[in-house]
């Protein structure tokens, strides 16, 4: 049996071009972690096993259309890998859409499982929560933030060992009358489920630590998501500006030097590498787009953490089924994803 966990790399999809992917997942390689690259015949990866591929499927690409016409696209066949046995989980930089409609088609969902949720963790003040679904699901119903809160419950307990969880629902106020329809009846939901629901939290309470898990549909998690990233890419690189425009902004730069090292790694989006997709029966993970080297390592170490404490086994240990199955077709369901640029 081997005993290091093998990564399926998706090295086409990001902005900054395959030689940034594939020195992400040098990076992370080790006697403990072995990437396994997939893309073009051109690619130099530097010793790491290589599958080549024909395809890209491109970030304005249509999920099922990409999903049915490039079945030799990187991103197709590194979810087929983890499908198939020959590697533990998956990692793209790529289409959002695409890498969750090829996960519902080869990885396939959970038992009971109606939608898959990204969990994104938040760099807040009181320690890590996690915010889901961040993505997957621009339209929801209040039975799946019912179920998304409970795969955050698990994934917080078992990979971020939080005992007894807080979850907490995004809405426009604390009252449990305040939000749309939508929040209203999810509200009800988590009030009666056997999760530790404190209630609704506004979003301007994310970064102080809002619970250890906070729901919501995937359209608002994504705003929400990008708005704190950018609002903490701002204000860092304002701060920056401010510290070099005279001497004396210099010399308390020097003095705070460390201090804000420890601050932006704290905040910066990269020291976490991705997000995982909750809900299948194999592990996925979704970095950003524009991911550097070092935010590619983390993101497939992120990967092989989630094999090693078994998120996936965990999960279908501990998830309730809601009742009743989920309709439709798989690939038809792959067309309404949330697409997500990076």
């Amino acid at each position: 049996m081997r005993t290091a966990v093998r990564v399926a790399v998706d090295a086409m999809g990001g902005d900054r071009g395959p030689a940034e992917v594939v020195a992400g997942a040098l990076q992370a390689a080790s006697p403990e972690l072995e990437p396994v690259v997939f893309g073009s015949a051109e690619l130099d990866t530097g010793g790491l096993e290589h599958v080549q591929t024909t395809q890209v499927i491109g970030m304005d690409d249509k999920p099922a259309d990409a999903i049915r016409s490039k079945p030799d696209s990187s991103l197709l066949r590194a979810c087929q890998a983890v499908a198939a046995g020959r590697a533990d989980a998956v990692v793209s930089t790529g289409n959002t859409g695409a890498l969750l409609g090829a996960c519902l088609v080869e990885l396939r969902r959970l038992p009971g499982v109606r939608r898959p949720a990204i969990a994104v963790p938040l760099p807040a003040e009181r320690g890590p929560s996690v915010l889901l679904d961040s993505g997957a699901n621009a339209d929801a119903r209040p039975e799946h933030l019912l179920q998304f809160a409970h795969m955050g419950a698990v994934f917080a307990e078992e990979i971020l060992g939080v005992a007894h969880p807080e979850v907490r629902l995004l809405s426009i106020g604390e009252e449990p009358a305040k939000g749309n329809q939508l929040t209203i009846e999810a509200h009800e939901l988590l009030r009666r489920s056997e999760l530790h629901f404190a209630g609704n939290v506004e979003s301007r309470h994310l970064l102080a630590g809002a619970a250890d898990v906070v729901v919501c549909d995937g359209f608002t998690g994504n705003v929400c998501l990008k708005l704190l990233e950018g609002t903490i890419g701002t204000l860092l690189g304002a701060l920056r500006s401010e510290i070099a425009t005279d001497l004396r902004g210099k010399v308390g730069g020097l003095l705070i030097r460390p201090a804000a090292r420890r601050l932006r790694t704290r905040l910066d989006p990269d020291t976490y590498g991705g997000a995982y997709l909750l809900g299948l029966r194999g592990l996925a993970v979704i970095a950003h787009g524009n991911a550097s080297r070092e935010a590619v390592a983390n993101a497939v170490r992120l990967a092989a953490r989630g094999v090693r404490h078994r998120v996936v086994e965990r999960l279908a240990e501990r998830l309730p089924g809601p009742p009743g199955g989920a309709r439709g077709s798989v690939v038809a369901s792959a067309g309404s994803l949330t697409q997500t640029p990076k």
